[in-house]
């Protein structure tokens, strides 16, 4: 009993003292910035109720038009036209082979009737390309797919992999589709590891000709878009095999790119040597005919070579301007880092619809309520907040990122400044990670927020969550991608110890990298005024110093392991640790291209709802990493509280302002094509009875 009284009151002086130690930190805090808000924030619970007045007047139109950017005139050409052809547009209920059909024609028609060219502008203007891309992948998925597999990948092989003679001989068919075709890069033994393809491609100085050649079923090329129906023709990445002069061996010169006809440009019939297979239904995309491929010594012209980075002349010797396998095949994916960037920007795209439709839906449904009361919207219900607003924060994040990732990659395919190819591959290659992994779990999120009209296929999310999931794996496996970014980052950590250049996407590792890695300062880490987690400084500082942080440590760690396990043990038993830092570094990067675009906005009203939005994204990102902060004492207990409770009211706020926040992405209703998500609130109901047969 007495050990209980001594304890009891050894914790009523512990709780006395340390209250007597806060208020000398505010104090002393007065003293050394008198202009900083630390008054702690007052947040009273408020009442759901429909038509609670709005904290800041947006105008969506202005909003809108700060949003669109510089194409949004092409785009608007795309919806008109699949809005004036209705036959074109795809019907819920849908076969597999009646869906690819579909497909082709709405291509088809997009560029020979509507007079979109999206091919021309794939080198010329990027942007616009990426612009038709995102505006064709809103009306058929599958639709922005095959595209992107016509022009992108087939077609931006043959004029970045290969040189003049190959662009003035396919370009204007590949423009007109008259000459469909694949990308032939992925094995079934072989996805992320491209340079393991096993795919062989032997020169015959006899004939001037390459023999194209799978060597096992474990090379056969599979989930070839384009290959099951419709491809005439097929990049294949393959393993170049040059005859050694004084032996009757073989030198491998590493992965090189062919262009191998696989259909007979008349007939359409499947060309001798070339074997092809349905690779049959998906989980999605079930409008992109994928097959897989076997060659069987199959020849092809020398000139069919894409020689842009290696050349083979008629004596079988090799030329190239660059001195290794590995700076060639690198310059070879480099020149694909295109399919990334359009993922990366087409996820967001798909985001945006989904955030419109979930969040239309939750202002309209009104279910319970205080007592004889109406019955109030759900997205007034705080859990429906927290589901839906810090979504709909991060995807205006995740548009402002992509615009600039859009803007760098247009400026490194006309500059090719290699510090630039540099920043664009990393930024490509996590922002592509990061959107496409967050955009898949969103969906499935959205669906659950609209209960069970979520569920009607008629209402989009089923289709979109199937279409969309393979973002996560197709040009470049997500966590493959975030290991890139992981070693990138663990590359410039070295540069600056060495006193190396930084290129400019690691700045702040350069800028202040040793004032993060500094110890938190424990008058700060205790600052609690909203005006203080407000400011963006303070957000941003607290992203990087929790990247620097995670740099730091896993840099210690892979040295003690690579010790005893060697680099490849130490890198995988530090997996989960770089993939957090990859993570870390691309929030950091959204949110300071976040805080950019809010500071750029010159509309007094509109900048005040990116602020607020900004905000939301910041908090809610360190409210959900709030164990990293306060286990270095980044953030004291009181902060943290203070941080939670502010990121709920902000989430309130955005709800006061979500209906103008979402009509702002400017999304027609035949784009959204979603009964519950259509922008007339009075029309959702009926529209959703009319489908069904009322």
């Amino acid at each position: 009993m007495e050990l209980q009284k001594i304890s009891s009151k050894g914790v009523q002086n512990t709780e006395e003292n340390q209250e007597t130690v806060n208020r000398r930190i505010q104090r002393l805090t007065l003293h050394l910035n008198p202009v900083q808000d630390i008054t702690p924030v007052h947040l009273e619970l408020l009442t759901c109720a429909s038509g609670k007045a709005k904290t800041i007047n947006v105008s969506t139109v202005t909003l809108s038009e700060y949003m669109r950017g510089k194409h949004r005139d092409i785009q608007e050409q795309v919806y008109a036209y699949f809005n004036s052809r209705p036959e074109l547009q795809t019907p819920i209920e849908i076969s597999k082979d009646e869906h690819r059909e579909l497909c082709m024609k709405q291509l088809v028609g997009l560029v020979r009737e509507g007079g979109i060219r999206p091919f021309r502008y794939v080198a010329e203007d990027p942007a616009k390309y990426f612009a038709i891309a995102e505006a064709v992948g809103s009306v058929d998925m599958s639709l922005g797919i095959k595209m992107g597999v016509q022009y992108s990948l087939w077609g931006g092989s043959v004029i970045n992999l290969g040189t003049k003679k190959h662009r003035d001989k396919y370009f204007n068919g590949i423009d007109n589709v008259d000459y469909p075709g694949c990308f032939a890069m992925t094995e079934l033994h072989h996805g992320s590891n491209v340079q393991g393809l096993q795919t062989i491609a032997t020169f015959d100085p006899l004939t001037d000709e390459f023999i194209i050649d799978t060597p096992n079923d474990g090379a056969l090329k599979w989930w070839i878009g384009n290959a099951a129906v419709h491809g005439k023709f097929a990049t294949v990445f393959a393993k170049l095999m040059l005859p050694t002069h004084d032996t009757k061996g073989v030198t491998d010169m590493g992965v090189h790119a062919f262009i191998v006809p696989i259909r007979d440009m008349k007939i359409h019939k499947t060309l001798p040597g070339v074997e092809i297979h349905d690779c049959g239904h998906k989980v999605g995309l079930n409008g992109v005919d994928n097959g897989a491929l076997r060659f069987r010594s199959v020849r092809i012209p020398r000139d069919n070579l894409l020689n842009r980075f290696g050349d083979v002349s008629r004596d079988g010797k090799y030329t190239s301007s660059l001195p290794s396998i590995s700076k060639r095949f690198a310059a070879t994916l480099g020149e694909l880092v295109g399919g990334r960037v359009g993922l990366a920007y087409s996820s967001v795209g798909v985001l945006k619809i989904a955030v419109v439709i979930a969040t239309r839906y939750s202002l309209l449904r009104q279910q319970f309520g205080p007592p004889k009361q109406p019955e109030v919207s759900i997205l007034d219900y705080q859990s429906q907040q927290h589901k839906l607003m810090p979504m709909l924060a991060s995807t205006y994040a995740f548009h402002f990122a992509t615009l600039h990732l859009v803007e760098k990659y247009s400026e490194m395919k006309k500059s090719r400044d290699e510090e630039l190819i540099g920043d664009v591959h990393a930024l490509s290659a996590g922002l592509k990670a990061y959107i496409t992994s967050y955009t898949a779990k969103s969906l499935s999120t959205c669906r659950e927020a609209c209960g069970g009209h979520g569920y009607a296929a008629v209402n989009r999310f089923g289709s979109l969550r199937n279409d969309h999931d393979i973002f996560q794996t197709f040009e470049g496996d997500n966590t493959v991608l975030l290991q890139q970014v992981a070693g990138l980052l663990l590359k410039q950590y070295g540069e600056k110890f060495r006193g190396g250049q930084l290129t400019v996407t690691w700045n702040y590792l350069r800028q202040s990298m040793n004032s993060y890695l500094a110890q938190p300062n424990p008058v700060t880490a205790r600052w609690e005024g909203e005006a203080h987690l407000r400011d963006p400084n303070f957000q941003l500082d607290a992203f990087r110093y929790r990247t620097s942080r995670l740099l730091q440590s896993v840099a210690i760690r892979l040295q003690k392991h690579s010790k005893t396990l060697g680099g490849f043990g130490a890198w995988n038993r530090c997996l989960n640790h770089l993939l957090t830092l990859a993570e870390s570094h691309i929030e950091s990067f959204i949110l300071e291209k976040f805080i950019e675009a809010v500071k750029n906005c010159l509309d007094e009203s509109s900048r005040a709802a990116l602020k607020l939005v900004c905000d939301l994204y910041a908090l809610d990102r360190i409210w959900n990493d709030i164990g990293t902060y306060r286990n270095v004492d980044y953030v004291a207990p009181n902060k943290a509280k203070a941080i939670h409770k502010l990121t709920e009211y902000l989430c309130f706020q955005v709800k006061n302002v979500a209906r103008e926040l979402v009509d702002a992405f400017d999304l027609p209703d035949y784009v959204t094509r979603a009964p519950i998500g259509v922008q007339a609130a009075s029309e959702a109901y009926s529209q959703y009875t009319q489908i069904v047969g009322f």
